[in-house]
């Protein structure tokens, strides 16, 4: 038996799958693999043979469905063949209507005969009913253009006027009727437009009252859109530094329309004006008309401003009727420009505006004379500033307000200094002068937060009460520094064009005041003799200059952009940092004079005849000072500043008590008196050590090695140098000969 072939060998199968196949390229895919299948397997033959198979049956399907419709073809050509008698029998059906059509024709050409024969009679009449009627239509227009006048609509009227003019009379012009009709023309075209002008200034004086309402109504849009730019930039950081008038703010705000011309409040009307101007165009009076409305509103303007205002008050109502009245009125301008472009020229309006802003700048500094308040200044710049951000947005130029705004902001940090100045001279004066004390958390709290201060301890570890090193008048200050801060950087909310003048005003203001102020009024103070203020002085002094390099910091981070780049320093930083050492070498006079006051009370026997058992009042006295003073009118002090005082105390009580032998009044020196110095000596130099700072020490070799020298078995190795530079180094190279020729041994 042959071997059975799998069903994807078989030819007969694969020309059926070609066969089925849905598109032409899908065919030629599976013929091409069957043909190269049959060719590798030797198979070529029953390929051919399956092909041909399928060729043979489909001939006979072809064949068998030919058989199947032959009928109906035959049917197809029998109705075709009777369509066409149809056809032949329309075509003589058309022909004999022709020949009917030829014959009526000839007959209406006979009835169109008789008919132009009688033509003439009858165009006679109608050319007769013609004239008539358009002398009627001529009298009707007539009539019809003074009841338009009676009704004011003059417009209407003067286009009627024009058509009975140029049309109607025209076509009756060989009638009387038409040359005395044509004669009241000019007449009744002067009716017409003194009718109109009429209109037009009522129209005028309406605005004129409006014009403050307008303002206003302004005003309080502008507020309004001040309101949602602030509350956008509350939500959003990045929409903060765009002002009011910019594309970004324009384009935000575009949702909130409203028409200042249009609106609830107020309604402008500018049909008078327009049909004004159309009788004027049409009567060729254009220029004319021009002149005549920029004369009236140059009157306009004069009468809404006053002779002058007063700025006292603290509603300021002069002002903003002032601004409000020249906001509505350019405000017109600005809605006339556009709505009539060809009846106010850019020119005309921006000289009646800046002719307007000067004199209400001059009005303005007229009244400024009476001002003498910070705050009420404040409240002048924000209405003038509501009117230029409301008349910028309207296109004028605002520059010689922004240049005025300069001026205000000039008095007003003069007006500030002026009040910050009164109020720190009040603060240094009247402060104690003593650390100062708190009695709760919250009165540290408050302190703190007021204050540029840096506690040593953390909040929980302090225990109530407590004092703090600076006085209160140091806390003080501070509030009133932030206040000035802030009272400078209002002037700039809302608008103000020159930032980089605020900078640097108030850098150059605050300055003046820390220095002048604060610290020239306490370096006048150190002159007191009490050593508690001059030290409290000195630590608030300490205190004012760690605030004058916040302040510093704080203002560069304050600055505007426009500002000049570089690190703000303040002159008065470095006028507490050096006044710090005045007050430093004052407390050093005063110490240094309560030791002379002491050491002057020494009362040494240098020829007494016994040694001294104990050690000088005066020496215990000074001792007990100093540790007085560093144990509390000191205490508060840093302890590199309380060594220094130490330090030099030390020093000049050791020059003062090496100066009692030397005196002059001195003549004689023995054992017994030195011995008496010695143990003073050494009473001071015990303190010294007790106090555990080594350093200190040194204040007192020079007065020990001359103490020392006198008491030495050998005074003449003094002489030798050698043994001098070991020993007696320290001691002056004139005094200890001087010492030696005193002492009798």
């Amino acid at each position: 038996m042959p071997s059975t072939l799998q069903p994807r060998d078989d030819p007969s199968i694969a020309v059926q799958q070609i066969i089925l196949t849905p598109s032409d390229s899908d065919y030629l895919d599976q013929l091409i693999p069957a043909i190269k299948e049959a060719s590798n397997s030797n198979r070529s033959m029953q390929l051919i043979q399956s092909l041909s198979q399928c060729a043979d049956r489909r001939e006979a399907d072809i064949e068998a469905m030919c058989s199947t419709n032959h009928q109906e073809f035959v049917n197809s050509v029998n109705q075709l063949l009777h369509v066409r008698e149809g056809t032949v029998s329309l075509t003589s059906q058309i022909l004999t209507v022709n020949q009917s059509i030829q014959a009526s024709t000839e007959k209406l050409a006979q009835q169109k005969k008789a008919l132009v024969d009688s033509r003439g009679v009858r165009q006679n009449i109608d050319e007769a009913t013609q004239a008539l009627r358009d002398c009627l239509e001529v009298l009707r227009l007539a009539n019809h253009v003074h009841d338009l006048l009676g009704k004011k609509n003059h417009y209407a009227a003067l286009r009627a006027l024009d058509e009975l003019q140029n049309v109607h009379l025209k076509e009756v012009a060989q009638f009387k009727i038409a040359e005395m009709i044509q004669s009241s023309v000019p007449a009744t075209q002067k009716l017409i437009a003194e009718a109109v002008m009429t209109d037009l200034n009522t129209w005028l004086y309406r605005i004129r009252e409006t014009s403050q309402f307008l303002g206003e109504v302004a005003f309080y849009h502008t507020e309004l859109r001040r309101t949602r730019q602030k509350e956008r930039g509350e939500k959003t950081s990045y929409l903060e530094s765009f002002k009011l008038n910019s594309a970004m703010e324009l384009i935000s705000d575009e949702s909130e329309e409203f028409d200042v011309l249009d609106n609830d409040e107020v309604q402008v009307d500018f049909t008078p004006l327009f049909e004004c101007l159309h009788i004027h165009d049409a009567l060729g009076q254009r220029d004319r008309f021009r002149a005549e409305y920029a004369a009236t509103r140059r009157r306009q303007k004069e009468l809404l401003l006053p002779t002058s205002i007063t700025l006292v008050n603290d509603e300021l109502a002069s002002l903003s009727g002032l601004l409000e009245g020249i906001a509505g009125f350019a405000i017109v301008e600005r809605a006339t420009m556009k709505k009539a472009p060809n009846l106010r020229s850019p020119v005309d309006v921006d000289e009646l505006w800046d002719s307007m802003c000067q004199t209400a700048i001059t009005l303005v500094s007229n009244a400024l004379t009476e001002v003498d308040n910070a705050e009420l200044l404040l409240k002048i710049k924000g209405v003038i500033a509501l009117f230029i951000q409301t008349m910028d947005g309207w296109g004028y130029s605002v520059a010689v307000l922004d240049s005025f705004l300069l001026r205000l902001f000039e008095k007003y940090a003069e007006l500030l200094k002026r009040r910050f100045s009164d109020d720190f001279q009040e603060i240094v004066s009247t402060d104690d002068y003593m650390p100062m004390p708190i009695n709760n958390q919250d009165e540290y709290d408050k302190v703190v937060n007021v204050s540029w201060y840096t506690p040593d301890k953390d909040r929980e570890e302090l225990k109530f009460p407590c004092v703090l090193p600076f006085s209160q008048m140091y806390p003080l200050c501070c509030i009133d520094i932030r206040n000035f801060l802030n009272q400078f950087y209002f002037f700039s909310d809302d608008h103000f064009q020159h930032p980089n003048v605020i900078d640097e005003t108030l850098q150059k203001s605050l300055d003046e005041l820390l220095s002048e102020k604060v610290c020239r009024s306490l370096v006048e103070r150190l002159s007191s003799q009490y050593l508690g203020q001059i030290v409290q002085i000195l630590i608030n002094l300490e205190h004012f200059e760690i605030a004058c390099q916040e302040l510093e910091q704080l203002l560069l981070a304050a600055r505007s952009s426009s500002s000049a780049g570089g690190p703000i320093v303040l002159n008065a930083t470095e006028e507490f940092r050096s006044n710090k050492k005045t007050a430093e070498k004052r407390i050093f006079e005063l110490v240094n004079s309560k030791i002379d006051d002491l050491i002057e009370t020494a009362e040494y026997d240098w020829m007494a005849p016994t040694p001294q058992k104990e050690t000088s009042n005066y020496m215990q006295t000074l001792t007990r000072y100093l540790s007085n003073i560093m144990n509390s009118v000191l205490l508060g002090l840093p302890t590199e500043i309380k060594e220094l005082i130490y330090f030099d105390a030390l020093s000049h009580a050791a020059t003062m008590i090496l100066s009692l032998p030397l005196s002059p009044d001195v003549k004689k020196i023995n054992p017994h008196g030195v011995a008496a110095l010695s143990k003073d000596v050494q009473y001071l130099a015990d303190f010294v050590d007790s106090l555990g700072v080594p350093i200190l020490r040194e204040n007192l070799d020079e007065l020990q090695q001359t103490v020392h020298l006198l008491q030495a078995e050998n005074s003449d190795e003094y002489y030798d140098i050698s043994t001098r530079n070991k020993k007696y180094g320290r001691v002056d190279a004139m005094n200890g000969p001087l010492l030696l020729e005193k002492y009798e041994n």
